[in-house]
């Protein structure tokens, strides 16, 4: 059995090397001075890679300016350019980052010359020293591939192998893979059936977890608790992200307190005490997960990371948190946010909702919440905000309606997949998509 080790710049993933914690730029690339300094916080704040979104060739050059500016200030973090479609973007990316995100699949609608252009790129790869990550999200996969298995788990693991194939029988290991959905369940089945494919294949890749759409708050960090925490509990998993449609600073520490659980043997002293309970509903104390009354964000991390992953797997059926400091409200809202989280019972809408890159036009953070402020009665309802129509149509599969920006003030609005207003002016968008579900309620 091979395990590879992948790397970026001085950074080691994979083949036991620490989790590494990773986010993503929300400024425009071509604004360097901002986009520099966003880099400089994230890398304070203990980012081990950072993302940023390479469109086109500006931001390819634009890139190179700020991995110069940062490496003269001293900061060393891999830069990680983000391309989607364009294979020319890509190889002049490969030239400057030290690592690249890709679908391969969409560099061509026709498979053969995906393959060609891929092949075209791993070499500048190899050239240059660049790592790669293969990253399919559910709702973005080929046409051949959807034709064959569906927009399925299956399907996701099939296309993501055939392209580690052409790695491997091209002789590049330098890669990376991830399958991310928003669907905790699609999400940790996918990845369960690439890992256990790369072992039968013989060659295990460094694996990158992330829940796509997750939203914010406690709804976010509790849905990306429970499915990267599915697979780092099984093993799986070198590279993590905590995709918040917030601050993207803010992904960090939720990251770094997620692979803590799991790397300090918390979580598996928990889990121990909680299988022996030999219950379907079991209790802890509050004090058993180790955490400051203050430090909120940390406890329900290791709540969701624990009874959230125990429930997605059908271990459990509830839990309670004994002698805890806080309101019976606050509980029950902590417990109704992981029981959705792991898709076990639903007390609020499910919102999909991107964390906004360089690509986004519009303030993604404000609309998010005033989307959630005038939907949280639709209980079960499924509602996206998404912030370009570059992955938004696709990622938001599961979505039952969209608010996808157009750029330019203007909003796309789906119901399923089918837009159904076009070109809406922001400033009318989300009343009018209130307005859509509500008739469709009735």
């Amino acid at each position: 059995m091979r395990r590879i080790q992948a790397k970026a710049a001085g950074l080691i993933i994979g083949g036991g090397a620490p989790i590494a914690v990773q986010t993503m730029c929300n400024t425009h690339t071509q604004d360097v001075e901002k986009s520099v300094a966003q880099c400089l916080e994230m890398a304070n704040a203990g980012a081990k890679l950072i993302r940023l979104t390479t469109q086109g060739l500006k931001e390819v050059e634009a890139l190179a300016k700020i991995k110069d500016i940062l490496r003269n200030q001293g900061i060393n973090t891999p830069l990680v350019a983000d391309v989607h479609f364009n294979s020319e973007v890509a190889i002049a990316a490969a030239q400057v980052a030290d690592k690249v995100r890709i679908n391969p699949g969409n560099f061509s609608q026709v498979h053969k010359d995906a393959q060609s252009q891929f092949s075209r790129f791993i070499e500048v790869c190899r050239k240059y020293k660049t790592a790669v990550r293969i990253g399919l999200n559910h709702g973005s996969l080929g046409e051949d591939i959807v034709n064959r298995y569906g927009n399925t788990p299956e399907g996701m693991k099939q296309a993501a192998m055939q392209w580690l194939a052409m790695c491997i029988d091209e002789k590049f290991d330098n890669v990376v893979v991830s399958l991310k959905a928003s669907n905790t369940i699609v999400m940790s089945q996918a990845y369960l059936l690439l890992y256990k494919a790369m072992e039968e294949s013989g060659t295990v890749f460094p694996v990158h977890l992330g829940v796509t759409e997750a939203g914010n708050a406690d709804q976010g960090r509790i849905k990306s608790a429970i499915g990267i925490g599915a697979l780092l509990d099984k093993g799986i998993g070198d590279t993590i992200r905590v995709s918040l449609t917030e601050n993207p600073v803010n992904e960090i520490p939720a990251g770094m307190q997620i692979a803590e659980f799991f790397e300090s043997g918390l979580e598996a002293k928990l889990k121990a005490l909680v299988q022996q309970q030999n219950s379907r509903t079991p209790i802890l104390p509050f004090n058993a997960f180790e955490c400051d009354k203050e430090d909120w964000n940390r406890f329900i991390i290791r709540a969701a990371s624990l009874f959230g992953v125990m429930l997605l797997n059908k271990e459990i059926d509830d839990f309670a948190i004994a002698e805890n400091p806080y309101s019976a409200k606050k509980m029950e809202a902590l417990k109704e946010n992981i029981q959705q989280g792991a898709r076990r019972v639903f007390y609020h809408p499910e919102y999909i909702a991107c964390p906004g890159c360089g690509r986004t036009q519009y303030n993604l953070e404000e609309t998010f919440n005033k989307v959630k402020e005038k939907t949280s009665h639709l209980k079960g309802v499924r509602i996206a905000v998404m912030g370009c129509i570059v992955n938004g149509p696709g990622e938001m599969a599961d979505a039952d309606y969209g608010y996808v920006g157009q750029g330019g003030g203007l909003v796309t609005i789906y119901k399923g997949k089918n837009p159904v207003l076009k070109s809406v002016p922001d400033s009318e968008a989300i009343d009018l998509l209130l307005k859509i579900i509500e008739e469709d309620q009735k």
